[in-house]
């Protein structure tokens, strides 16, 4: 768990390193949301309702930190909101959360699937919105390579081992073979050498 929580705030600090670079007001609310201080009211006045980065940022971040329950009532609230009031910013809280490992609603598929879509309505997006979708999307499509890419290295060694033990086993079978042939061979000079000692026993009886 120690492992996964840690990739989660890797993934969370690179998110907020986006928000950083994706310029405009949103640099000064990354600093502040990692000094603590309340910024709900700084964001870019384009998009109105958007939820602020914060928000976002927040979620991920009890998400992480959070007790099995705390995690399934995030993701209960974040399926319900975009099942209810379906939209870019919904859709994008949902996908983050499903695409945020260490707990029971992680799915990196379904979360890729969402990103995807929410990237397709970046008119409707903030910048920091933007920003966390194309981090975590590229989060998400890279641990599936690597999960591919280890599962492609896990066949092939057991397909290596499998033919290994295949040859063993053909070893095994023919050293097998060869102990059966000279056991019969050896069964077989016995019984000569004891027909040539019987011949020999009954010639000296016969002196």
């Amino acid at each position: 768990m120690d492992k996964t929580r840690t990739t989660t705030r890797v993934a969370i600090t690179l998110a907020a390193a986006g928000l950083f670079l994706s310029g405009c007001g949103t640099t000064n609310k990354v600093g502040d949301w990692f000094r603590g201080k309340d910024t709900s009211a700084v964001d870019e006045a384009a998009i109105i309702g958007a939820p602020s980065a914060d928000n976002y940022l927040s979620d991920l971040y009890d998400l992480n930190a959070g007790d099995e329950r705390k995690q399934a009532n995030i993701t209960s609230d974040a399926e319900s909101a975009a099942r209810l009031t379906p939209g870019p910013s919904t859709t994008l809280k949902l996908a983050l959360v499903l695409a945020t490992p260490g707990h029971a609603g992680y799915d990196p598929a379904r979360a890729a699937t969402l990103l995807r879509e929410v990237l397709d309505q970046q008119p409707l997006l903030t910048s920091a919105e933007t920003s966390l979708a194309t981090i975590y999307l590229n989060s998400v499509e890279r641990l599936s390579e690597v999960a591919s890419e280890a599962s492609r290295q896990r066949s092939a060694s057991e397909r290596a081992a499998a033919s290994d033990a295949r040859a063993a086993s053909s070893r095994i079978s023919g050293l097998e073979a060869e102990n059966r042939q000279l056991r019969d061979a050896l069964a077989e000079a016995e019984q000569k050498l004891e027909a040539i000692t019987s011949i020999e026993r009954s010639i000296r009886d016969g002196e």
